[in-house]
Formats: structure tokens, C-alpha cells, sequence
């Protein structure tokens, strides 16, 4: 096989272990009765020794397990058979995320080394825990709280009167204003967190600007992506639901409710009071207007233009968007009608 680096350069990520092979099965809730052997580190399939726990997912790479050197991988039962003599097979359902947890075992994220840089500006009434750790350069404003073990990264400023719960991540250059964050919610560098909306009154005479009164409210676990913007409420919260996850480059106007573990990727954008759904998957530059209402579990493809309310599981593509299925109709019907244009046509037709 093919040399490929391992992952985990000890210049950029703690390293664990060794561990005894029954943690990881039990991490993974794979049985546990397996040999006793020391596994020192996570490898990709390609590249996998003795020492390295190793997974499979997806199964177009089937063929590669035949010949893996892991001492360990985690792999579905369907392929549990495939695993060559001398590299255990750590079956569970779910390979990926047993992955993710092995992965994290192996190179947790960093903890909050307690202290604050010297460079830092903290309000005398801003309440910080004993356990925080607060970055060069970063501000912390007045009246504001910040919870235990949580991160504030360099040159980060933290406006008045917001509140951050435990275990947080706020990395270098974020802003946070009018906003109340929940436990163990992580801010991707250049976040923007509570600005106001993009809220105006249009007459003839020009532009007046709305007050924008609303905070912007985190549930414990999201995940803001780099360079995001989160504008806070009108009169009511914009309201980012636990477990949600936001991509880099998202805009999330104002009075935006999101429900639990919804996924919206990259350059998407939603406007003002819509509301969306539990574990609703919006994928890359995606739009949608205002005032919308998108239900549980809904699929809004990659570029789509939405512009009506989407039903609970429906699956929604284009430009304007409408459902996948009518979608890929119409496109393999134009496909067909620009094909058959380009014919020569027969003599005397």
C-alpha cells in the first residue's frame, strides 16, 4: 500500500493512551471479548499498523480490508468476515461513529488551561469561572458570565451582559453580543454572534432602521462554523436549537428558529423568521425566505431557492425549489429535448 501520513501531528493535537483494546470495544459497543493488546493510535485504512486502530464505513473500500495491517478496525458485521487473521474486528452498526468516539479517546479536544492573559480586558463585574481561560487581546464586557472549563480564544470580544455556559470553545476573533449560550457550545474563529437584523421600515424619504430588541439564543452542543453570522431577534430571540450544527460562511437572519440537531452547510442562507425543524439537513448555498416553515427532518439540496414551506421529510431541490423526484424529471426531460435538437434531421422530414 501506498505511505500516507498519519493523523494526530503532535505538534497540533494531544495524544492519549496507549489503550487496552476492550475500552475501545466498549466505546464503540462492539463485544468485549477480545485479545489483551495495547493499541497506541488511530490510522486510515491504507496505512494502519499493529499498534493502530483502523475503521471501514463505506463499503466501496470492502476490497482494501483483505489486506489492512491494523491491529484493530471497526467495521460493520455485514464485512466482519473480510477482516484478516491477526486484526480483531471491533463490529458495531454505527463504524463512524464508534470512529468519532475511538478518534476522541485517542486526541480529545484541548481542556481550558485556567487563566487570563495579561493582555486581555475583563469588566470588573463580569463573573468568570476560577477554571476559564481567556486568550490574548480578548475583551469581556460588563455584567457578563462565563461558565466553567470554557475557552476564550485570542482577540475574541464578548459584549455585555452575555452569558456563556460550561466547556465552551470561543476561538480567536469571535464576537458575541446580546446572546445567552448554553454548555458546551463551540464558535469557529471569525463567528458573529448577535449583531443586529437586517431590519428597516421603506418609505418614500428612504431607510429607517428597526430597533432590533431580540437576543440570539444557543442550545447546549451547537456548533457555529467559521466566519458565520447570527443576527439577533426583532422583538422576538433567534433561537439555535441544542445540537445544532452550522457550517462556515452561514447567515442566519433574524427571529430564525432552529430545532434540534438540524445541519445547515456551508454558504447557506436563511432569512428573517423562519422556522425550522429537528434535524433538518440544508445543504451548501442553499436560500431561503423569510417567514417559511420547514418540518422535521426536511432535505433542502445543494443551490436550491426556497420559497414556500417545506413539509416534514420532504426532500426539495432547484431553483425554485420543488420536490427531488419532479425535480430530476424535468432535468433528464430537457436533457432529452436538448439532445434531440442536436439530431440532424432526415432528409424530406
Amino acid at each position: 500500500m501506498a505511505d500516507v501520513a498519519k493523523p494526530g501531528d503532535a505538534r497540533f493535537f494531544e495524544r492519549t493512551g496507549p489503550h487496552v483494546l476492550r475500552t475501545l470495544a466498549e466505546l464503540v459497543g462492539a463485544p468485549t471479548d477480545v485479545p489483551e493488546r495495547l493499541i497506541y493510535g488511530v490510522a486510515p485504512l491504507q496505512s494502519a499498523g499493529p499498534q493502530d486502530v483502523t475503521f471501514l464505513d463505506n463499503r466501496r473500500y470492502a476490497d482494501l480490508l483483505p489486506g489492512i495491517r491494523a491491529g484493530a478496525v471497526i467495521v460493520h458485521p455485514d464485512l466482519a468476515a473480510r477482516v484478516p487473521e491477526g486484526t480483531v474486528a471491533l463490529v458495531t452498526r454505527e463504524p463512524y461513529v464508534g470512529w468519532a468516539k475511538v478518534a476522541a479517546l485517542f486526541h480529545p479536544f484541548p481542556a481550558a488551561r485556567a487563566g487570563i492573559h495579561p493582555s486581555a480586558v475583563i469588566d470588573p463585574s463580569a463573573v468568570i469561572d476560577p477554571s476559564v481561560e481567556i486568550g490574548a487581546n480578548a475583551v469581556v464586557g460588563a455584567r457578563v458570565e462565563i461558565g466553567a472549563g470554557s475557552i476564550i480564544g485570542p482577540l475574541s470580544c464578548i459584549g455585555e451582559g452575555v452569558i456563556i455556559g460550561a466547556a465552551c470553545r470561543i476561538h480567536a476573533q469571535v464576537s458575541v453580543s446580546h446572546a445567552v449560550i448554553g454548555d458546551r457550545v463551540v464558535l469557529y474563529p471569525g463567528a458573529r454572534i448577535g449583531q443586529d437584523g437586517f431590519g428597516f421600515a421603506i418609505s418614500p424619504t428612504g431607510f429607517t432602521p428597526v430597533p432590533q430588541l431580540g437576543r440570539v439564543v444557543i442550545g447546549d452542543g451547537a456548533e457555529i462554523g467559521a466566519n458565520s453570522c447570527i443576527d439577533r431577534g426583532s422583538a422576538q430571540d433567534t433561537v439555535i436549537g441544542p445540537g445544532v450544527h452550522i457550517d462556515n460562511l452561514v447567515q442566519i437572519g433574524h427571529n430564525v428558529k432552529i430545532g434540534a440537531h438540524a445541519v445547515i452547510v456551508a454558504q447557506a442562507g436563511i432569512s428573517g423568521s423562519t422556522a425550522i425543524g429537528p434535524q433538518v439537513m440544508i445543504a451548501a448555498q442553499a436560500g431561503l425566505t423569510g417567514h417559511l416553515s420547514i418540518g422535521r427532518g426536511a432535505r433542502i439540496g445543494a443551490q436550491s431557492g426556497v420559497m414556500t414551506d417545506v413539509g416534514p421529510g420532504e426532500e426539495v431541490m432547484g431553483s425554485p425549489s420543488q420536490p427531488s423526484k419532479t425535480y430530476f424529471r424535468e432535468v433528464i426531460t430537457l436533457r432529452k429535448l436538448a439532445q434531440d435538437g442536436r439530431k440532424p434531421k432526415k432528409a424530406g422530414g
